[in-house]
């Protein structure tokens, strides 16, 4: 069974997720795929949208597939790494900028590698069960796959918030944080999928009235925490509010990795200044280079996947450390060669 489907129907280019016992999980030939029908439905006057969905109940894309990436790790091989989240990249940057609409279903959990296939479409759709997260910082990486100018761009400090805790988002969250675009009641999806392959027209996406969000409640207390980079203010801001984010957000900060968490602070704010998804990737690739080396990346693995004892061994850090996970890479940056 292939781990990606990919075919023509109608007016529309389709692409299914098809690993739905690892949710969907991204492995490197599944990018390397999307990438190519991507490029040969850019300029197909047959195709004039594309929908992207995953295959089982539980998830659109659960995230990035890490073992192999471990176990290159345990080689000293970082370049295997390196070279995924550069193939990766390019094609978060791709459908970002993609010509015609993108349409994907975001049923289930889509986290870390996820958002950066589904959250960069120019239609996104959620449902009662979708579960939208970045929770990199708990595994000693930061926000990425484009997802901090998705972050950048949310209402005030609620980006921070969401890439610094990893917090799940349901469907009205994810509205609000501008994760997804549209709420249907997934019993619609496969009669909108029907109407969009025979019509190639967005036009009909009838969305109803996102369900209330979570974070929109709370977003006055997540301006006053979460408006500083420093993670010590943000606790203690926190501790100091009490109430009902508090006594969510502390426990999710407490287990995610400290260095991991600054730097994407750092990251946070600097496409804040720059929106641009170039400005997010190359700031993400700088972290996301160095992660298996000098972070906790590995061992976040280990806790995770590995050993799976939930007990990661987090490094203390240093504002040099910082810096040294955040500088320019020189000859090692990422290098755009077209346009889109």
């Amino acid at each position: 069974m292939s781990d990606i489907i990919i075919r023509k129907d109608g007016r529309a280019g389709l692409i299914t997720l098809n690993r739905p016992k690892a949710l969907n999980a991204l492995t490197w030939d599944m990018c390397l795929a999307i990438e190519a029908a991507l490029d040969d439905w850019r300029t197909d006057h047959l195709v004039d949208l594309i929908l992207i969905d995953g295959a089982g109940d539980r998830a659109f894309c659960s995230g990035g597939d890490i073992a192999d990436m471990y176990a290159s790790a345990q080689r000293r091989d970082f370049g295997y790494g390196q070279r995924f989240w550069r193939d990766e990249y390019r094609l978060n940057r791709k459908i970002h900028h993609y010509p015609k609409p993108i349409v994907t279903f975001l049923h289930g959990f889509t986290m870390g590698g996820g958002v950066g296939i589904g959250c960069h479409a120019s239609h996104r759709i959620v449902c009662d069960d979708s579960r939208i997260a970045m929770p990199e910082c708990s595994i000693g990486l930061v926000p990425d796959v484009g997802g901090s100018l998705i972050l950048a761009r949310a209402e005030g400090y609620l980006g921070t918030y969401l890439g610094l805790t990893g917090d799940r988002m349901d469907a009205g969250d994810a509205i609000h944080a501008g994760f997804a675009d549209h709420y249907i009641a997934a019993p619609s999806w496969e009669a909108l999928k029907s109407v969009l392959i025979t019509t190639g027209n967005v036009a009909a996406i009838q969305p109803s009235p996102p369900p209330p969000s979570r974070l929109k409640d709370w977003q006055k207390a997540i301006d006053a925490a979460f408006g500083t980079p420093d993670l010590t203010d943000i606790r203690t801001k926190l501790a100091a509010q009490g109430g009902t984010l508090a006594d969510h957000a502390l426990p999710l900060l407490d287990y995610n990795a400290p260095l991991a968490m600054a730097v994407a602070a750092r990251i946070i704010g600097a496409v804040r200044r720059d929106p641009r998804i170039e400005t997010a990737l190359d700031h993400e690739f700088r972290y996301t280079f160095r992660c298996a080396a000098q972070g906790d990346f590995i061992e976040g693995i280990r806790a995770a996947i590995i050993d799976r004892d939930r007990s990661p061994r987090w490094q203390n850090y240093t504002d040099d450390d910082i810096t040294a996970m955040t500088a320019p890479l020189g000859k090692d940056a990422l290098i755009w060669e077209d346009a889109t």
